[in-house]
C-alpha cells in the first residue's frame, strides 16, 4: 500500500521544492506533464538516471528524454540548427522532443551510449516549475514498468511503482496522454522516430518535407521502438470487423473509437469519443486500456483508427501493445 505522504500536490510551492531536493540529492520524482507522467532524476547524475532504469526494469540500451525548462537551458545539453531553433519556436513549451547532437554535459547511460540525445520543453505548469526549481535538466521517461501502459494519472503511477520512488506529484490527469512526438535532425532530412503529441502534419507546416520512420528497432535510438510496448498484460488484437466471432463462454473487452453497434456481446466497452475526436480519444487512451486490463478478460479487441493526427500515435502504440514477445 502506498503511503499518503508518498503522494503530493503538484501545485504547491512547498512539494515542488521537497521534489526539487529530492532531484538535487540524487533520488526520483514522478511528476505531471501534458503527455505522460515522468520519473525524473537529474540528468548529470549518472547514479541518479541509473535508478530510474533499475525502478523501471528498464533495459539500459534504451536511452531516455532530457526535460529542460526553456530553449536557453536546453543548449546545456545538444546542439542546436538553425532548423531545431524554428522548431522550438513553433512546438516549445510542448509534446516534442528533438534529437540532436548531445554536448559533454549529457552521460552516456542517458543516451544509451549514443552521441545524439532526445531533450524537450515540457507544457505542464507544475513539469516547469520542478525543473527550474531543480536548478537541472531532468531525465525522465514514463512512470511505470517498462513495456506497460502508460501512466497518465499520479494513481497509476502509486500502482506500479508505489514506495520503489521518493515522491509523486500530482497533477492531474495529463492533457494529451500521449508520449511526445520524436523528431530527429541528425540527418539531412529531418525523421519522425515516434508518433505522439504533435501532429506529424503540424510539423511539415513548419519544415516541409519530413521522414516517418517508426519502425521496431532491436537496438533502440529513441524510446518507444521496442517491439513489444505500451502493453497490457491481457493478450490485445486489433480487429477491422463489425461483428466479432467470439468464442463461447469468452469474456472479450472493445476498445472503441466511436460507439460499437453490439456492445452487449461485450463484457466491457471502453469508446475513446462520441464523436470521433482524435485528441479527445488519445487523452482517454491509456486509461481505457488500464481499466480493460484490469477485468480478468480472456482478451481485449481494440477497433483501428484514422492514421492521421494523433490517430498515427494510437495506432503505433496498438500495434506495440498486440505484439508478440
Amino acid at each position: 500500500m502506498v503511503s499518503p505522504a508518498l503522494i503530493a500536490d503538484a501545485f504547491d510551492l512547498e512539494a515542488i521544492e521537497k521534489a526539487a531536493q529530492i532531484i538535487r540529492g540524487g533520488g526520483l520524482v514522478a511528476f505531471p506533464t501534458e503527455t505522460v507522467y515522468g520519473l525524473g532524476a537529474d540528468v548529470e547524475n549518472p547514479l541518479a538516471v541509473a535508478r530510474i532504469f533499475e525502478v523501471k526494469a528498464r533495459p539500459k540500451i534504451d536511452p531516455v528524454i532530457v526535460h529542460v525548462a526553456d530553449a536557453a537551458s536546453a543548449s546545456k545539453y545538444g546542439i542546436f540548427s538553425e532548423l531545431a531553433s524554428r522548431l522550438t519556436s513553433r512546438f516549445w513549451p510542448g509534446a516534442l522532443s528533438l534529437v540532436v547532437t548531445k554536448t559533454s554535459s549529457v552521460p552516456s547511460i542517458v543516451t544509451a551510449g549514443l552521441d545524439t540525445v532526445a531533450i524537450r520543453v515540457p507544457s505542464h505548469a507544475a513539469a516547469l516549475a520542478l525543473i527550474r526549481a531543480s536548478g537541472c535538466g531532468i531525465a525522465a521517461p514514463s512512470a511505470n514498468l517498462f513495456g506497460y501502459v502508460s501512466p497518465t494519472t499520479a494513481q497509476h503511477v502509486a500502482e506500479q511503482l508505489g514506495d520503489k520512488i521518493d515522491l509523486i506529484l500530482d497533477g492531474g490527469a495529463c492533457t494529451i496522454g500521449v508520449e511526445s512526438t520524436i523528431l530527429s535532425l541528425a540527418d539531412t532530412i529531418p525523421l519522425v522516430l515516434r508518433a505522439g503529441g504533435v501532429a506529424v502534419e503540424a510539423l511539415e507546416s513548419v519544415i516541409g518535407d519530413l521522414n516517418v520512420s517508426i519502425e521496431t528497432a532491436a537496438r533502440p535510438v529513441v524510446p518507444g521502438q521496442m517491439k513489444r510496448h505500451y502493453a497490457t498484460r491481457t493478450r490485445l488484437v486489433i480487429s477491422e470487423q463489425e461483428v466479432e466471432e467470439l468464442n463461447p463462454g469468452e469474456r472479450a473487452g472493445l476498445l472503441s473509437l466511436l460507439p460499437p453497434e453490439h456492445p452487449e456481446r461485450y463484457a466491457a466497452v471502453e469508446v475513446l469519443s462520441t464523436s470521433g475526436n482524435l485528441n479527445e480519444a488519445a487523452a482517454k487512451f491509456f486509461g481505457a486500456l488500464r481499466r480493460l486490463d484490469l477485468l480478468s478478460l480472456d482478451r481485449i479487441i481494440a477497433r483501428p483508427m484514422p492514421e492521421r493526427g494523433l490517430g498515427l500515435a494510437l495506432m503505433d502504440r496498438l500495434r506495440r501493445c498486440s505484439a508478440s514477445e
